[in-house]
């Protein structure tokens, strides 16, 4: 009878373990693949596309959950270091449990997508998108109890970044009054074909990642505004009106190289969430990827050339949209104070009434050019990542229908997308030379004062 109670048992506890599926013993190295964290922010990228957001805030939306990812891993790390403490006011990072053992990249993914959807509108784009990530992460078949860990820790680390944006000035922002136009001559005014008010005229308040304030970095005064032909204004806005016209099909036939190569370039970087077309009484919108998208998109172009993995992969999209972020608030700091009219609006009210750019105006004052300072900011932080001299092809506007473009460094990159707003029609000189100063001013600021490592 005992033997055959003793039978039973070992045949019951055979069947138990044999009913288990075993664990990957190599789940912590498939886990460990930066494709599933640049699969993750393409996602953020076409939410922010779909939802039109303007550019300031489509880079608040990257800076939060790129630190959450980044957050995750460092703990992991024991060669780079939390933010907490480097960031303003971000304090108390979770620490994930000593006793338990966790897929950091698992980790990392739960908390950037739930950190991403505190930021958006269409939260199921990224919900739908999450569904798909996991259920690839589960497949690598690691131990459940590793697995929900790993989801919990992430989710912990989502929330307390989420609780820490909370307190940036942005909520405050959304009660502000709206920008209110002014009649004094020379100041910025709303621009066709939508005449949209001026978007975002208080983010100056938002609380910056890593610059003291938003006024640490105020960029040499524009100059002084004049209607005379003579006058050094009337010459940066001629320069604008000869550069940046917009052409019939007809007439661009007729070009030089130099010119199409200018008008190329432009078209590359225009980077406008929302150009409006006009068609008698029929108006249709394009979509597109903003400039701090076209950044972020860099940095994954950089990080699969450079093979990074996924702890140096966090850690690139992270200072990249730190960089972005604060290089939006020194801009809209400056935009908003010097308020100066648009090319534009001077050329058809004093050179040319029939004058248009090659480029839609974007809704906000011309000084300084934002593609020029938060460009020049991502080039900083990407470079003290992978160096200077890092050629790379371009593919940012591919699915936009524009050609692939390549640069030595992510300088070069920085100073074509600089000058683009002056082939583009949309800056005078000085917004964009002042403004590469400023985005380099905020950048070396923030790679000095994050440790990363």
């Amino acid at each position: 009878m005992k033997k055959l109670i003793i039978l039973s048992l070992i045949v019951s506890i055979t069947t138990l373990f044999s009913c288990q599926e075993k664990y990957n013993e190599n789940y912590q190295a498939e886990a460990n693949n930066p494709e599933l964290l640049h699969r993750s922010m393409k996602q953020l990228t076409d939410v922010i596309v779909h939802n039109i957001f303007s550019p300031p805030v489509a880079s608040r939306i990257y800076a939060y959950p790129s630190i959450a990812a980044y957050e995750v891993m460092a703990q992991s790390d024991s060669i780079y270091q939390s933010l907490d403490g480097q960031l303003t006011d971000l304090k108390n990072v979770p620490k994930p449990n000593p006793n338990k053992e966790y897929c950091f990249p698992l980790a990392s993914i739960q908390a950037f997508l739930t950190a991403s959807k505190a930021f958006i509108f269409t939260e199921d784009d990224i919900t739908n998108f999450e569904k798909e990530i996991l259920a690839e992460f589960k497949a690598i078949k690691m131990p459940q109890k590793v697995y929900e860990n790993s989801i919990t820790y992430g989710n912990q680390m989502a929330q307390h970044i989420i609780e820490w944006s909370k307190s940036d000035m942005y909520a405050e922002t959304r009660t502000y009054s709206k920008y209110t136009l002014t009649d004094d001559e020379g100041k910025w005014e709303p621009t066709p074909p939508d005449f949209k008010d001026g978007i975002e005229p208080h983010w100056r308040d938002i609380r910056p990642f890593v610059l003291d304030s938003a006024q640490q970095f105020v960029p040499e005064m524009p100059t002084a505004f004049s209607t005379k032909k003579g006058s050094l204004f009337y010459q940066e806005a001629m320069e604008a009106y000869k550069k940046g016209k917009k052409y019939s099909a007809v007439q661009l036939e007729e070009l030089s190289d130099e010119i199409k190569e200018n008008i190329a370039i432009a078209k590359f970087w225009d980077c406008n969430p929302f150009v409006s077309h006009h068609q008698g009484h029929v108006m249709f919108a394009t979509k597109k990827i903003t400039p701090g998208g076209h950044w972020i998109n860099i940095t994954a172009i950089a990080s699969r050339q450079a093979k990074s993995d996924f702890m140096e992969t966090t850690a690139s999209y992270a200072l990249t949209s730190i960089a972005l972020a604060d290089g939006f608030i020194s801009c809209w700091d400056e935009k908003y104070r010097s308020n100066l009219i648009r090319p534009e609006t001077y050329i058809n009210r004093y050179i040319d009434n029939n004058w248009k750019p090659l480029l839609q105006t974007p809704p906000f004052p011309e000084y300084t050019s934002g593609h020029s300072v938060i460009s020049s900011a991502a080039s900083v932080a990407l470079t003290s990542i992978y160096g200077d001299n890092f050629a790379f092809d371009d593919t940012s506007e591919k699915e936009y229908g524009l050609p692939t473009r390549s640069f030595k460094s992510f300088y070069a990159a920085s100073a074509e997308a600089a000058v683009s707003r002056l082939y583009g029609g949309i800056h005078y000189m000085p917004a964009i030379e002042n403004g590469v100063t400023q985005g380099q001013n905020v950048g070396n600021f923030i790679i000095k004062k994050i440790k990363l490592k």
